[in-house]
């Protein structure tokens, strides 16, 4: 078959879903609580009709068929992308434009909403189905869809090309350690030396840039926490996955836009979790006033704790860090220096290469304060060797060895 011939072949099916999507509406007009076999039934139905008038290949009908429901019962056009586990996220530009990320890579889609009406409908599933509200009067919002991806929604008259809808999607198996390794993103070496840190109740903060693979990393290190221990996160919208913990509490803060409903932010949710008996607290990110409660809980006892934070490298992750906490309390700056060199012992880095790979590229300690400065080395390091094929070359090499080895010792781990 032809390009032009395929083309043409796409179109028909395009115009035919649309005239059976519309029948099949006016048929379930007035009709409640019917069940998607029935709908299908529906579907199959007018098809058949169809088919008397034109006939159609069986490729044809079955794509009808597909593209009908997923327009009736589930996502629309972005239904197919969302069943694509090689895609990694969904970039939807108002109605006339989908791109998606897929191997690192942007690409046009080429689909498109039938009306903006239809792109609102939606957008409101969606966030209604995460217990959120999205209007005008607000019209930002944070959410979820019901296999964990997160998702970001912008309306007019702040997006001007609006509805802008964002879907970060995330594999359907969890990322695990030997994964990581496979593709490169951190040596063995590396992964090992992070999950010793995990078990002896170190404090990690993960930096990087969006997409990077901040909660990946999260997630990963936190499977070797011991399975023994309370656990509990804390989230904007829940998406780590931890895996082999049976005490875990999963709390994820509320927008203040749920009707009759007060907002219950990350920093509320920090406070009750020092209170709920924790061997350690996981904090999703931390973006504002919540750094300070983060850093207090990991002064007062609650080692081990994680976190992640927007930052392009690890000495930026503190420089942004102090700047947060300055933002929101009258602590003197070197007092809060020392509070976070006590508090964080070490910041693993990760960032997106120029080839869309990512990778952990430093793994620093922080050492203390002296002169009212924050002292670090770098345990490992991203040394690029060069590329070959579109891929960046290059590995973790180790720089120095970690200086604090008292949480080691306690923990009974030889380094």
């Amino acid at each position: 078959m032809t390009a032009r011939e395929n083309m043409n072949r796409n179109r028909n099916v395009l115009e035919k879903s649309r005239e059976i999507r519309d029948e099949v509406r006016h048929d379930l007009e007035g009709r409640f609580g019917i069940a998607d076999d029935e709908v299908l039934s529906l579907i199959d139905e007018r098809i058949r009709l169809k088919n008397r008038q034109h006939a159609m290949q069986l490729s044809e009908k079955l794509a009808i068929r597909r593209e009908v429901f997923n327009s009736i019962r589930r996502l629309d056009v972005l239904q197919e992308l969302i069943d694509d586990p090689q895609i990694t996220e969904i970039m939807v530009n108002g109605m006339h434009s989908i791109f998606i990320e897929k191997d690192g890579s942007l690409f046009d889609t080429g689909r498109k909403f039938d009306s903006k009406e239809r792109l609102m409908d939606i957008i409101q599933q969606i966030v209604a189905g995460a217990n959120r509200t999205v209007n005008a009067a607000s019209p930002i919002v944070d959410a979820r869809l019901p296999d964990g991806s997160r998702v970001n929604v912008v309306l007019g008259p702040v997006a001007l090309n609006g509805p802008i809808l964002t879907i970060r999607r995330f594999p359907g198996e969890p990322m695990n350690g030997k994964r990581l390794v496979e593709t490169g993103s951190v040596s063995s070496e590396a992964l090992d030396f992070l999950k010793m840190l995990v078990r002896a109740k170190y404090n990690i903060l993960i930096s990087g840039g969006t997409g990077a693979g901040k909660t990946t990393m999260l997630s990963v290190l936190s499977g070797a926490i011991p399975q023994d221990e309370r656990i509990i996160t804390i989230e904007d919208s829940a998406e780590l996955v931890i895996q082999g913990i049976d005490n875990l509490v999963s709390l994820e803060a509320r927008n203040a836009n749920i009707k009759g409903c007060d907002p219950i932010s990350i920093r509320d949710l920090i406070k009750t979790a020092l209170r709920m008996r924790p061997d350690r607290i996981i904090v999703g990110e931390v973006r504002g006033a919540e750094a300070i409660d983060m850093l207090q809980a990991m002064n007062v006892g609650q080692d081990g704790s994680m976190s992640t934070i927007h930052a392009n490298s690890a000495g930026d992750a503190l420089s942004r860090l102090e700047t947060m906490m300055l933002l929101h309390t009258d602590i003197p700056i070197y007092a809060l220096r020392r509070q976070m060199a006590s508090g964080i012992d070490f910041i693993v880095h990760l960032g997106r290469l120029r080839d869309g790979s990512r990778r952990v590229l430093e793994i620093r300690e922080i050492t203390g304060c002296s002169d009212n400065e924050i002292l670090s080395r770098n345990i490992f390091r991203f040394e690029e060797t060069g590329e070959a094929k579109g891929k960046v070359q290059g590995s973790l090499v180790r720089d120095m060895e970690m200086e604090n080895t008292d949480k080691l010792k306690r923990a009974g781990i030889k380094l």
